[in-house]
Formats: structure tokens, C-alpha cells, sequence
């Protein structure tokens, strides 16, 4: 008996559930290639998709709204290619002031969303698609058919090379993500603000009644997207060491991608920071794995998607397992 409660613990935890499928599928990717678990690869993994990695925290906090938002890689074009082109004319020559101007400029592109969804009733998702064309219209302007390569970049692109931000120990990609997963972490586990979010997405008119200001939320939850997605217009330019307009285009669905995995649901009012993390890392090795393994160009994304949807029904299947376990609970 104590077997089976262990085991039902295990399995009616979502990202209990998700680590066991992460631990699965690196021991299976080792058997084809015994080096995909070395430290170099796994710190070359993390590094590669910490862009991915950093914007599925902003997109946890829209789904727990309810929200969607696809606008948020033409939101990074737009940023990244401004940054690379004041890089390239000389107009700036400082790193962190570059991190600044593009992040400022994600804050604010992601605050005009939010108030046109929140205060204009405009639903998500046509929200964010006109502002997806809208911004990635932008970039293309900004670019005047050109680009920002290594050169042009200077001293830009050398961030994230460098490993300075942790004393020598990890490279500053590497850094930053774990520091913005620490701080929303706290934020949605330990603060009013988290609490709100939650309490939006469970039932927005409840929120309402109890005093929250469901708009400023709503808003205010856009605004963070968009900062992060500006950041990482900044971040994808050092990280590639180039700039152009048409960059991450196709990716905000690897970051819906990587949430829905962790278990965040597309109605709101479920999810976690670990779970965004843990599908964020389970899509990252797919990703660097199927080529390893033999799989043809042509047929990874098949198989991508295959895998995708297997691990987002066991989800749904853990997610039914927990429901009906607090039903039985509250009948004792």
C-alpha cells in the first residue's frame, strides 16, 4: 500500500510528472550520444535557449491571466534591432545602456497591449496579432534593409561570452536567467502581486468584487511580458551577435509551447514557475536532441509536435489524477 501512495504522489504531481519525463528523455538521448549530458553541452543548451527560457516567464504570468500574447517576438525584433543599430552607427557604446533602452522599449510596447486589452476590451489574441505585425513592421523600419553583425556590434556582443555577472562561474546568459527565475518565483509565490495574478485568472469577476483592479493587473502583466521580451531583443542580439528584423520569427509558440508543457493552463489560474521552467528545459533538449539521435531535418518538427502533444496529455491525465484526488479528500 505504501508503494502505491508513494507512486500515486509521484504521478499526482505535475512537475513531479515533468522531471520524470526530463530524466527519461536524457537518459534515452545519452544511449544514442554519450556526450549530451556533459557540462559544456548542457551549459551550451541553457545558454541557446535562455531567450526561450526568460520569455516563457512573462507568457506564465499572461496565461494565468487568461491572456495570450503573440506579439512577443516582433516586440524583441523591434528592440533588438533598435539596439543593434545604435550599435552600429555608434550612436551608444555601453552594454548596459543597451539593455536599458531595450528594455524600456519592451516596457512600453508591452503597456500599450495591455491597456488596449484590459481598458479597450479587445480580446487577447487580436490584440497581440495586430501589434505583431505592427511591431515587426517596426524592425523592418528601423532596419532600412540592413542588419547589425559581429563587427558592428563591437563590444556588445561580448556579454555573453563573458561570465563576469557570477564571479567566473557561469556564463552571464546562463546568470540572468536563473536570476529572473528566482525573482519570479518569489513574486508569484510570495507576494500580493502574485496572489492577484492568480486570483484573475481563477475568476476575474470574484477578483473584481474583492477590491483587486483586474485592469491594472491585466496591464501591468502585459507590460512585464513586453519588458522581458525587449530584454531579450537585447539578449538574442549579444547571444547570436547579430541583429535583424525578421529575428525569432515563428519562436513565441516554442515559448506558449514550452508553458503548456509545465502544465499552465490556457484558461488561467494554473501554473507555475517551476512547471515554465521544467517545459522550457524538456522542449530545449528535444530540440538539441533530435538531430543527434538521426532524425532528418524534415521530419523534426513532426516528431517535435509528437512529443509535445505525449507530454502535454500526461499533463492533462496528472491534472485530472490531482482534481480527483482533492474531490475525494473534501468528501472525507
Amino acid at each position: 500500500m505504501e508503494k502505491k501512495s508513494l507512486l500515486k504522489k509521484i504521478t499526482g504531481s505535475r512537475e513531479a510528472s515533468l522531471v520524470i519525463v526530463l530524466i527519461l528523455l536524457c537518459a534515452a538521448i545519452t544511449v544514442k550520444s554519450p556526450n549530451f549530458m556533459s557540462v559544456q553541452n548542457i551549459m551550451e543548451i541553457l545558454k541557446n535557449n535562455a531567450v526561450i527560457m526568460i520569455m516563457a516567464l512573462g507568457m506564465l504570468c499572461v496565461l494565468l491571466i487568461g491572456g495570450i500574447d503573440i506579439s512577443i517576438t516582433s516586440t524583441l525584433a523591434f528592440a533588438g534591432m533598435t539596439v543593434g543599430m545604435l550599435f552600429k552607427y555608434n550612436v551608444i557604446g555601453n552594454t548596459f545602456l543597451g539593455f536599458v533602452i531595450a528594455t524600456v522599449m519592451g516596457a512600453a510596447c508591452g503597456l500599450l497591449i495591455g491597456a488596449v486589452i484590459a481598458y479597450g476590451k479587445v480580446m487577447p489574441i487580436i490584440a497581440t496579432m495586430g501589434f505583431m505585425y505592427i511591431y515587426r513592421g517596426f524592425a523592418y523600419l528601423v532596419a532600412q534593409e540592413q542588419w547589425a553583425g559581429a563587427d558592428a556590434l563591437g563590444v556588445f556582443k561580448d556579454f555573453t561570452l563573458s561570465n563576469s555577472l557570477s564571479f567566473g562561474l557561469l556564463n552571464n546568459t546562463i546568470t540572468v536567467t536563473i536570476v529572473f527565475y528566482i525573482i519570479f518565483f518569489i513574486v508569484l509565490k510570495w507576494t500580493k502581486f502574485g496572489r492577484c495574478i492568480y486570483a484573475v485568472g481563477s475568476n476575474a469577476e470574484a477578483a473584481q468584487i474583492s477590491g483587486i483592479n483586474v485592469a491594472a493587473v491585466k496591464t501591468a502583466v502585459y507590460a512585464i511580458m513586453g519588458t522581458l521580451a525587449g530584454f531579450c531583443g537585447a539578449l538574442a542580439t549579444s547571444v547570436y551577435a547579430s541583429a535583424q528584423p525578421n529575428m525569432q520569427t515563428s519562436k513565441e509558440m516554442d515559448v506558449i509551447a514550452a508553458c503548456v508543457i509545465g502544465g499552465v493552463s490556457m484558461n488561467g489560474g494554473r501554473g507555475s514557475v517551476v512547471g515554465a521552467l521544467l517545459g522550457a528545459l524538456i522542449l530545449a533538449i528535444i530540440s538539441k536532441a533530435l538531430p543527434l539521435v538521426g532524425i532528418n531535418a524534415i521530419a523534426q518538427n513532426t516528431v517535435k509536435g509528437v512529443i509535445i502533444v505525449a507530454v502535454i496529455i500526461l499533463n492533462v491525465l496528472t491534472q485530472r489524477m490531482m482534481d480527483k484526488a482533492n474531490l475525494e479528500n473534501r468528501e472525507m
